[in-house]
Protein backbone atom coordinates (compact mmCIF):
# COMPACT_ATOMS: atom_id res chain seq x y z
CA UNK A 1 0.00 0.00 0.00
CA UNK A 2 2.84 2.37 0.89
CA UNK A 3 4.47 1.89 -2.53
CA UNK A 4 1.20 2.54 -4.34
CA UNK A 5 1.01 6.19 -3.24
CA UNK A 6 4.34 7.24 -4.85
CA UNK A 7 3.35 5.40 -8.05
CA UNK A 8 0.02 7.22 -8.11
CA UNK A 9 1.78 10.55 -7.61
CA UNK A 10 4.25 9.72 -10.39
CA UNK A 11 1.40 8.81 -12.72
CA UNK A 12 -0.50 12.01 -11.95
CA UNK A 13 2.60 14.19 -12.44
CA UNK A 14 3.42 12.41 -15.70
CA UNK A 15 -0.10 13.12 -16.95
CA UNK A 16 0.22 16.82 -16.07
CA UNK A 17 3.70 16.93 -17.62
CA UNK A 18 2.35 15.39 -20.84
CA UNK A 19 -0.34 18.08 -21.02
CA UNK A 20 2.30 20.79 -20.47
CA UNK A 21 4.43 19.28 -23.27
CA UNK A 22 1.51 19.39 -25.70
CA UNK A 23 0.38 22.87 -24.64
CA UNK A 24 3.94 24.20 -24.84
CA UNK A 25 4.42 22.69 -28.29
CA UNK A 26 1.21 24.31 -29.48
CA UNK A 27 2.41 27.72 -28.32
CA UNK A 28 5.74 27.19 -30.06
CA UNK A 29 3.91 27.29 -33.40
CA UNK A 30 3.93 31.11 -33.32
CA UNK A 31 6.93 33.42 -32.75
CA UNK A 32 4.71 35.57 -30.53
CA UNK A 33 3.93 32.77 -28.07
CA UNK A 34 7.01 30.55 -28.53
CA UNK A 35 8.96 31.87 -25.49
CA UNK A 36 6.07 31.10 -23.12
CA UNK A 37 5.60 27.73 -24.82
CA UNK A 38 9.22 26.82 -24.11
CA UNK A 39 8.80 27.81 -20.45
CA UNK A 40 5.59 25.78 -20.10
CA UNK A 41 7.18 22.68 -21.64
CA UNK A 42 10.23 23.21 -19.42
CA UNK A 43 8.07 23.23 -16.30
CA UNK A 44 6.55 19.96 -17.44
CA UNK A 45 9.97 18.42 -17.94
CA UNK A 46 11.20 19.56 -14.51
CA UNK A 47 8.08 18.13 -12.87
CA UNK A 48 8.52 14.77 -14.61
CA UNK A 49 12.21 14.58 -13.64
CA UNK A 50 11.56 15.43 -9.98
CA UNK A 51 8.67 12.96 -9.78
CA UNK A 52 10.95 10.17 -11.03
CA UNK A 53 12.87 10.32 -7.73
CA UNK A 54 9.77 8.88 -6.03
CA UNK A 55 10.68 5.54 -7.60
CA UNK A 56 13.10 5.10 -4.69
CA UNK A 57 10.14 3.98 -2.56
CA UNK A 58 9.60 0.95 -4.79
CA UNK A 59 13.23 -0.22 -4.81
CA UNK A 60 13.65 -3.89 -3.97
CA UNK A 61 15.77 -5.26 -1.14
CA UNK A 62 18.72 -6.30 -3.32
CA UNK A 63 19.07 -2.79 -4.76
CA UNK A 64 18.68 -0.84 -1.49
CA UNK A 65 22.40 -0.91 -0.57
CA UNK A 66 23.10 1.02 -3.79
CA UNK A 67 20.22 3.46 -3.37
CA UNK A 68 22.10 6.48 -1.99
CA UNK A 69 24.93 6.11 -4.51
CA UNK A 70 22.49 5.98 -7.42
CA UNK A 71 20.56 9.01 -6.14
CA UNK A 72 23.82 10.94 -5.76
CA UNK A 73 24.87 10.00 -9.31
CA UNK A 74 21.48 11.07 -10.69
CA UNK A 75 21.64 14.44 -8.91
CA UNK A 76 25.23 14.96 -10.07
CA UNK A 77 24.30 14.15 -13.69
CA UNK A 78 21.36 16.57 -13.57
CA UNK A 79 23.52 19.31 -12.06
CA UNK A 80 26.37 18.91 -14.56
CA UNK A 81 24.08 18.53 -17.56
CA UNK A 82 21.77 21.36 -16.52
CA UNK A 83 24.58 23.78 -15.75
CA UNK A 84 26.39 22.95 -18.99
CA UNK A 85 23.24 23.39 -21.07
CA UNK A 86 22.37 26.66 -19.33
CA UNK A 87 25.81 28.17 -19.94
CA UNK A 88 25.99 26.93 -23.53
CA UNK A 89 22.48 28.16 -24.28
CA UNK A 90 23.28 31.66 -23.02
CA UNK A 91 26.54 31.96 -24.93
CA UNK A 92 25.76 30.28 -28.24
CA UNK A 93 25.51 32.62 -31.22
CA UNK A 94 22.45 32.56 -33.45
CA UNK A 95 24.57 31.24 -36.32
CA UNK A 96 25.70 28.32 -34.16
CA UNK A 97 22.17 27.37 -33.11
CA UNK A 98 21.82 24.60 -35.77
CA UNK A 99 25.01 22.94 -34.50
CA UNK A 100 23.71 23.15 -30.94
CA UNK A 101 20.39 21.61 -31.89
CA UNK A 102 22.19 18.81 -33.74
CA UNK A 103 24.50 17.91 -30.85
CA UNK A 104 21.74 18.07 -28.24
CA UNK A 105 19.55 15.95 -30.45
CA UNK A 106 22.39 13.44 -30.62
CA UNK A 107 22.50 13.40 -26.82
CA UNK A 108 18.79 12.59 -26.77
CA UNK A 109 19.34 9.68 -29.12
CA UNK A 110 22.30 8.56 -27.04
CA UNK A 111 20.17 8.69 -23.87
CA UNK A 112 17.54 6.45 -25.50
CA UNK A 113 20.28 4.09 -26.63
CA UNK A 114 21.76 4.13 -23.11
CA UNK A 115 18.43 3.14 -21.58
CA UNK A 116 18.19 0.28 -24.05
CA UNK A 117 21.76 -0.81 -23.28
CA UNK A 118 21.00 -0.98 -19.55
CA UNK A 119 17.91 -3.08 -20.24
CA UNK A 120 19.72 -5.40 -22.67
CA UNK A 121 22.97 -5.92 -20.76
CA UNK A 122 21.06 -6.32 -17.51
CA UNK A 123 18.68 -8.89 -18.98
CA UNK A 124 15.73 -6.81 -17.79
CA UNK A 125 13.52 -7.27 -20.85
CA UNK A 126 10.72 -9.80 -20.54
CA UNK A 127 9.11 -11.46 -23.52
CA UNK A 128 9.70 -11.17 -27.26
CA UNK A 129 7.62 -8.02 -27.70
CA UNK A 130 9.47 -6.04 -25.05
CA UNK A 131 12.82 -7.26 -26.39
CA UNK A 132 11.95 -6.24 -29.96
CA UNK A 133 10.79 -2.78 -28.82
CA UNK A 134 13.97 -2.32 -26.77
CA UNK A 135 16.15 -3.26 -29.73
CA UNK A 136 14.21 -1.00 -32.08
CA UNK A 137 14.65 1.95 -29.70
CA UNK A 138 18.34 1.07 -29.34
CA UNK A 139 18.82 0.96 -33.11
CA UNK A 140 17.05 4.25 -33.76
CA UNK A 141 18.71 6.00 -30.81
CA UNK A 142 22.21 4.87 -31.81
CA UNK A 143 21.72 5.91 -35.45
CA UNK A 144 20.35 9.28 -34.35
CA UNK A 145 23.27 9.86 -31.99
CA UNK A 146 26.11 9.09 -34.41
CA UNK A 147 24.31 10.74 -37.34
CA UNK A 148 23.64 13.90 -35.33
CA UNK A 149 27.32 14.11 -34.36
CA UNK A 150 28.29 14.05 -38.05
CA UNK A 151 25.61 16.67 -38.79
CA UNK A 152 27.11 18.84 -36.03
CA UNK A 153 30.60 18.37 -37.52
CA UNK A 154 29.38 19.42 -40.96
CA UNK A 155 27.56 22.50 -39.69
CA UNK A 156 30.48 23.48 -37.46
CA UNK A 157 32.99 23.21 -40.28
CA UNK A 158 34.87 20.24 -38.81
CA UNK A 159 33.85 18.20 -41.85
CA UNK A 160 33.94 20.56 -44.82
CA UNK A 161 32.89 18.33 -47.72
CA UNK A 162 30.56 15.37 -48.22
CA UNK A 163 32.37 12.02 -48.31
CA UNK A 164 31.16 9.93 -51.23
CA UNK A 165 32.58 6.69 -52.63
CA UNK A 166 31.39 4.25 -55.24
CA UNK A 167 28.92 1.68 -53.91
CA UNK A 168 28.26 3.71 -50.77
CA UNK A 169 24.52 3.15 -50.78
CA UNK A 170 24.96 -0.61 -51.08
CA UNK A 171 27.46 -0.54 -48.21
CA UNK A 172 25.03 1.43 -46.05
CA UNK A 173 22.23 -1.00 -46.84
CA UNK A 174 24.46 -3.90 -45.82
CA UNK A 175 25.31 -2.19 -42.53
CA UNK A 176 21.63 -1.82 -41.69
CA UNK A 177 20.86 -5.38 -42.80
CA UNK A 178 23.60 -6.76 -40.55
CA UNK A 179 22.39 -4.69 -37.58
CA UNK A 180 18.83 -5.97 -38.07
CA UNK A 181 20.09 -9.55 -38.45
CA UNK A 182 22.07 -9.28 -35.21
CA UNK A 183 18.95 -7.92 -33.54
CA UNK A 184 17.12 -11.01 -34.77
CA UNK A 185 19.79 -13.23 -33.22
CA UNK A 186 19.42 -11.39 -29.90
CA UNK A 187 15.64 -11.84 -29.95
CA UNK A 188 16.04 -15.54 -30.81
CA UNK A 189 18.55 -16.01 -28.00
CA UNK A 190 16.25 -14.20 -25.58
CA UNK A 191 13.41 -16.58 -26.46
CA UNK A 192 15.20 -19.95 -26.55
CA UNK A 193 17.91 -19.13 -23.99
CA UNK A 194 21.70 -19.37 -24.20
CA UNK A 195 23.26 -21.66 -26.78
CA UNK A 196 26.91 -22.43 -27.61
CA UNK A 197 26.73 -19.82 -30.42
CA UNK A 198 24.89 -17.24 -28.35
CA UNK A 199 26.85 -14.99 -26.03
CA UNK A 200 24.50 -12.05 -25.31
CA UNK A 201 27.12 -9.43 -24.47
CA UNK A 202 29.07 -10.04 -27.71
CA UNK A 203 25.96 -9.84 -29.90
CA UNK A 204 24.64 -6.72 -28.13
CA UNK A 205 27.99 -4.94 -28.53
CA UNK A 206 28.07 -5.87 -32.22
CA UNK A 207 24.49 -4.62 -32.61
CA UNK A 208 25.31 -1.18 -31.20
CA UNK A 209 28.55 -1.00 -33.20
CA UNK A 210 26.81 -1.59 -36.55
CA UNK A 211 24.00 0.85 -35.64
CA UNK A 212 26.48 3.60 -34.75
CA UNK A 213 28.55 3.05 -37.89
CA UNK A 214 25.40 3.13 -40.01
CA UNK A 215 24.45 6.55 -38.59
CA UNK A 216 27.90 7.89 -39.53
CA UNK A 217 27.92 6.28 -42.99
CA UNK A 218 24.40 7.52 -43.79
CA UNK A 219 25.20 11.15 -42.92
CA UNK A 220 28.69 11.55 -44.38
CA UNK A 221 27.62 11.72 -48.06
CA UNK A 222 24.80 14.24 -47.49
CA UNK A 223 25.60 17.79 -48.61
CA UNK A 224 25.55 20.82 -46.37
CA UNK A 225 22.50 22.33 -48.07
CA UNK A 226 20.43 19.38 -46.86
CA UNK A 227 21.56 19.56 -43.24
CA UNK A 228 18.37 21.33 -42.00
CA UNK A 229 16.29 18.41 -43.26
CA UNK A 230 18.76 15.89 -41.83
CA UNK A 231 18.60 17.54 -38.39
CA UNK A 232 14.81 17.36 -38.54
CA UNK A 233 14.93 13.66 -39.50
CA UNK A 234 17.21 12.83 -36.59
CA UNK A 235 15.01 14.87 -34.28
CA UNK A 236 12.05 12.71 -35.28
CA UNK A 237 14.13 9.55 -34.81
CA UNK A 238 15.26 10.62 -31.35
CA UNK A 239 11.66 11.25 -30.30
CA UNK A 240 10.63 7.84 -31.59
CA UNK A 241 13.51 6.14 -29.76
CA UNK A 242 12.62 7.89 -26.50
CA UNK A 243 8.97 6.89 -26.90
CA UNK A 244 9.88 3.25 -27.48
CA UNK A 245 12.13 3.14 -24.44
CA UNK A 246 9.35 4.78 -22.42
CA UNK A 247 7.20 1.80 -23.38
CA UNK A 248 9.90 -0.57 -22.14
CA UNK A 249 10.20 1.32 -18.84
CA UNK A 250 6.39 1.66 -18.52
CA UNK A 251 6.90 5.42 -18.20
CA UNK A 252 3.96 7.43 -19.64
CA UNK A 253 5.84 10.75 -19.64
CA UNK A 254 8.64 9.33 -21.78
CA UNK A 255 6.17 7.66 -24.12
CA UNK A 256 4.09 10.79 -24.65
CA UNK A 257 7.04 13.18 -24.87
CA UNK A 258 8.84 10.88 -27.29
CA UNK A 259 5.85 10.44 -29.54
CA UNK A 260 5.12 14.18 -29.55
CA UNK A 261 8.73 15.00 -30.48
CA UNK A 262 8.77 12.24 -33.07
CA UNK A 263 5.51 13.36 -34.67
CA UNK A 264 6.55 17.03 -34.67
CA UNK A 265 9.94 16.18 -36.17
CA UNK A 266 8.33 14.01 -38.85
CA UNK A 267 5.84 16.72 -39.77
CA UNK A 268 8.60 19.34 -39.94
CA UNK A 269 10.71 17.03 -42.11
CA UNK A 270 7.85 16.52 -44.56
CA UNK A 271 7.09 20.25 -44.68
CA UNK A 272 10.74 21.08 -45.38
CA UNK A 273 11.02 18.39 -48.03
CA UNK A 274 7.88 19.79 -49.65
CA UNK A 275 9.38 23.29 -49.54
CA UNK A 276 12.36 21.90 -51.46
CA UNK A 277 10.09 19.89 -53.81
CA UNK A 278 11.89 16.72 -52.84
CA UNK A 279 11.12 13.51 -51.01
CA UNK A 280 12.88 12.58 -47.79
CA UNK A 281 14.50 9.60 -49.54
CA UNK A 282 15.80 12.00 -52.19
CA UNK A 283 17.45 14.09 -49.48
CA UNK A 284 19.07 11.10 -47.80
CA UNK A 285 20.10 9.06 -50.82
CA UNK A 286 21.14 11.61 -53.47
CA UNK A 287 24.04 13.97 -53.91
CA UNK A 288 22.35 17.37 -53.73
CA UNK A 289 24.57 19.73 -51.81
CA UNK A 290 27.76 19.10 -53.75
CA UNK A 291 28.91 21.75 -56.19
CA UNK A 292 26.61 21.84 -59.18
CA UNK A 293 28.29 21.43 -62.54
CA UNK A 294 27.22 24.41 -64.61
CA UNK A 295 27.44 24.06 -68.38
CA UNK A 296 29.68 26.65 -70.05
CA UNK A 297 27.54 29.57 -71.13
CA UNK A 298 24.55 28.45 -69.07
CA UNK A 299 24.70 31.71 -67.09
CA UNK A 300 25.26 34.76 -69.26
CA UNK A 301 26.10 38.30 -68.25
CA UNK A 302 28.02 39.88 -65.42
CA UNK A 303 27.21 40.87 -61.89
CA UNK A 304 26.70 44.62 -61.57
CA UNK A 305 27.76 46.16 -58.28
CA UNK A 306 26.41 49.38 -56.73
CA UNK A 307 27.25 51.29 -53.59
CA UNK A 308 25.24 50.54 -50.44
CA UNK A 309 24.25 54.21 -50.08
CA UNK A 310 22.84 54.31 -53.63
CA UNK A 311 20.71 51.21 -52.98
CA UNK A 312 19.50 52.73 -49.70
CA UNK A 313 18.43 55.98 -51.38
CA UNK A 314 16.55 54.00 -54.03
CA UNK A 315 14.64 52.18 -51.26
CA UNK A 316 14.03 55.44 -49.38
CA UNK A 317 12.10 56.84 -52.34
CA UNK A 318 10.34 53.58 -53.23
CA UNK A 319 6.72 52.90 -52.37
CA UNK A 320 7.23 49.28 -51.31
CA UNK A 321 10.16 47.09 -50.25
CA UNK A 322 10.27 43.37 -49.50
CA UNK A 323 13.28 42.12 -47.54
CA UNK A 324 14.45 38.51 -47.83
CA UNK A 325 16.80 37.52 -44.99
CA UNK A 326 19.20 34.60 -45.31
CA UNK A 327 22.06 32.95 -43.50
CA UNK A 328 24.41 35.84 -44.39
CA UNK A 329 22.32 38.13 -42.18
CA UNK A 330 22.66 35.71 -39.27
CA UNK A 331 26.40 35.20 -39.87
CA UNK A 332 26.98 38.96 -39.70
CA UNK A 333 24.69 39.37 -36.66
CA UNK A 334 23.20 42.31 -38.54
CA UNK A 335 19.53 41.91 -37.60
CA UNK A 336 19.57 44.95 -35.29
CA UNK A 337 21.06 47.19 -37.97
CA UNK A 338 18.56 45.83 -40.48
CA UNK A 339 15.62 46.82 -38.30
CA UNK A 340 17.21 50.22 -37.67
CA UNK A 341 17.31 50.72 -41.44
CA UNK A 342 13.74 49.46 -41.79
CA UNK A 343 12.51 51.98 -39.21
CA UNK A 344 13.99 54.77 -41.34
CA UNK A 345 12.05 53.46 -44.34
CA UNK A 346 8.85 53.17 -42.32
CA UNK A 347 9.27 56.73 -41.08
CA UNK A 348 9.45 57.78 -44.74
CA UNK A 349 6.09 56.05 -45.38
CA UNK A 350 7.66 53.16 -47.32
CA UNK A 351 5.73 49.88 -47.10
CA UNK A 352 8.16 47.24 -45.79
CA UNK A 353 7.58 43.51 -45.47
CA UNK A 354 9.81 40.53 -44.67
CA UNK A 355 9.57 37.37 -46.77
CA UNK A 356 10.62 34.08 -45.14
CA UNK A 357 11.32 30.87 -47.02
CA UNK A 358 10.73 27.62 -45.05
CA UNK A 359 14.34 26.48 -45.55
CA UNK A 360 16.10 29.85 -45.33
CA UNK A 361 19.21 29.66 -43.16
CA UNK A 362 20.51 26.39 -41.79
CA UNK A 363 17.64 25.57 -39.49
CA UNK A 364 13.84 25.78 -39.71
CA UNK A 365 12.56 29.01 -38.16
CA UNK A 366 16.03 30.53 -37.85
CA UNK A 367 15.07 33.68 -39.77
CA UNK A 368 11.86 34.15 -37.76
CA UNK A 369 13.81 33.94 -34.50
CA UNK A 370 16.50 36.27 -35.84
CA UNK A 371 13.97 38.97 -36.75
CA UNK A 372 12.06 38.52 -33.49
CA UNK A 373 15.34 38.98 -31.60
CA UNK A 374 15.76 42.36 -33.33
CA UNK A 375 12.23 43.42 -32.35
CA UNK A 376 10.64 43.22 -35.82
CA UNK A 377 6.83 43.16 -35.37
CA UNK A 378 5.26 39.83 -36.25
CA UNK A 379 2.74 41.44 -38.60
CA UNK A 380 5.63 42.48 -40.88
CA UNK A 381 6.85 38.89 -41.32
CA UNK A 382 5.27 36.80 -44.07
CA UNK A 383 5.82 33.20 -45.18
CA UNK A 384 6.40 32.18 -48.80
CA UNK A 385 2.81 31.34 -49.77
CA UNK A 386 1.45 34.53 -48.21
CA UNK A 387 3.78 37.01 -49.91
CA UNK A 388 4.97 35.51 -53.20
CA UNK A 389 2.30 37.22 -55.30
CA UNK A 390 3.31 40.63 -53.90
CA UNK A 391 6.72 40.69 -55.59
CA UNK A 392 5.26 41.51 -59.01
CA UNK A 393 3.96 44.85 -57.71
CA UNK A 394 6.90 45.63 -55.41
CA UNK A 395 9.37 48.42 -56.21
CA UNK A 396 12.43 46.88 -54.53
CA UNK A 397 13.36 43.42 -53.24
CA UNK A 398 16.33 43.42 -50.85
CA UNK A 399 18.03 40.03 -50.54
CA UNK A 400 20.47 39.71 -47.64
CA UNK A 401 22.66 36.63 -47.61
CA UNK A 402 20.16 34.29 -49.30
CA UNK A 403 20.89 32.23 -52.40
CA UNK A 404 18.95 29.09 -53.32
CA UNK A 405 15.61 30.37 -52.00
CA UNK A 406 15.60 33.15 -54.64
CA UNK A 407 17.27 31.26 -57.50
CA UNK A 408 15.08 31.38 -60.66
CA UNK A 409 16.72 28.15 -61.85
CA UNK A 410 14.25 26.36 -59.59
CA UNK A 411 11.53 27.44 -62.04
CA UNK A 412 13.33 27.35 -65.39
CA UNK A 413 16.34 24.99 -65.42
CA UNK A 414 15.39 21.30 -65.46
CA UNK A 415 19.07 20.37 -65.11
CA UNK A 416 19.40 22.27 -61.84
CA UNK A 417 19.48 20.27 -58.57
CA UNK A 418 16.85 22.63 -57.14
CA UNK A 419 14.46 22.50 -60.12
CA UNK A 420 10.88 22.44 -58.89
CA UNK A 421 11.67 23.86 -55.45
CA UNK A 422 9.27 26.67 -54.50
CA UNK A 423 11.23 29.92 -54.29
CA UNK A 424 10.54 33.50 -53.29
CA UNK A 425 9.81 35.45 -56.49
CA UNK A 426 12.36 38.19 -55.83
CA UNK A 427 13.28 38.35 -59.53
CA UNK A 428 9.76 39.61 -60.34
CA UNK A 429 10.27 42.83 -58.38
CA UNK A 430 11.00 46.01 -60.38
CA UNK A 431 14.45 46.28 -58.78
CA UNK A 432 16.49 43.74 -56.81
CA UNK A 433 19.46 44.42 -54.56
CA UNK A 434 21.46 41.46 -53.28
CA UNK A 435 23.76 41.93 -50.29
CA UNK A 436 26.54 39.36 -50.54
CA UNK A 437 30.05 39.10 -49.12
CA UNK A 438 31.57 38.59 -52.56
CA UNK A 439 31.19 37.00 -55.95
CA UNK A 440 30.67 33.28 -56.11
CA UNK A 441 28.18 30.55 -55.34
CA UNK A 442 26.01 30.15 -52.29
CA UNK A 443 26.20 27.55 -49.53
CA UNK A 444 24.93 24.71 -51.76
CA UNK A 445 27.38 25.52 -54.55
CA UNK A 446 24.74 26.42 -57.14
CA UNK A 447 25.17 29.49 -59.36
CA UNK A 448 22.27 31.94 -59.03
CA UNK A 449 21.05 33.41 -62.32
CA UNK A 450 19.22 36.18 -60.44
CA UNK A 451 22.54 37.91 -59.84
CA UNK A 452 22.92 38.43 -63.62
CA UNK A 453 19.39 39.67 -64.35
CA UNK A 454 19.05 43.22 -65.78
CA UNK A 455 16.93 44.32 -62.80
CA UNK A 456 19.43 43.05 -60.20
CA UNK A 457 22.40 44.83 -58.63
CA UNK A 458 24.89 43.44 -56.15
CA UNK A 459 25.95 45.21 -52.97
CA UNK A 460 29.15 43.50 -51.89
CA UNK A 461 30.26 43.35 -48.31
CA UNK A 462 29.49 41.97 -44.88
CA UNK A 463 25.79 42.52 -44.09
CA UNK A 464 26.59 44.48 -40.93
CA UNK A 465 28.92 46.86 -42.79
CA UNK A 466 26.55 47.25 -45.73
CA UNK A 467 23.56 48.08 -43.53
CA UNK A 468 25.55 50.67 -41.60
CA UNK A 469 26.35 52.35 -44.91
CA UNK A 470 22.68 52.14 -45.95
CA UNK A 471 21.62 53.82 -42.72
CA UNK A 472 24.23 56.55 -43.24
CA UNK A 473 23.08 56.98 -46.84
CA UNK A 474 19.49 57.66 -45.84
CA UNK A 475 20.45 59.89 -42.94
CA UNK A 476 22.84 61.77 -45.21
CA UNK A 477 19.85 63.00 -47.18
CA UNK A 478 19.02 65.24 -44.25
CA UNK A 479 16.54 65.07 -41.41
CA UNK A 480 13.50 65.86 -43.51
CA UNK A 481 14.35 63.34 -46.25
CA UNK A 482 15.32 60.61 -43.79
CA UNK A 483 12.04 60.99 -41.95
Amino acid sequence: MFTMIPNLVIGAVDLVAAFLFLFGLKRMSSPATAPSGIRVAGVGMIAAVLASFLYVFSVGGAAKPHLMVNIALAVLALAVGGAGAWLAGRKVAMTAMPQMVAIYNGMGGGAAGGIAAVELFGGKTHGATELVVTLLGALIGAVSMSGSIIAWAKLNGVIKKPLRVKGQQVFNALLMAVAVAIGGVIVYGGIVGATPLFYPITWICAFFAFALVFGVAMTLPIGGADMPVVISIYNALTGLAVGLEGFVLHNPALMIAGMVVGAAGLLLTLLMAKAMNRSVSNVVFTNFGEAAKQKPGAIKGTERAVEASDAAIKMRYASSVIIIPGYGLAAAQAQQKLYEFVKLLLAAKVSVKFAIHPVAGRMPGQMDVLLAEAGVPYDMIFQLDDINDDFATTDVALVIGANDVVNPAARTDKASPIFGMPILNADKAKQVYVVKRGEGKGYSGIVNGLFYDPNCNMVYGDAQTVLVKMIEGVRGLGTAAAA
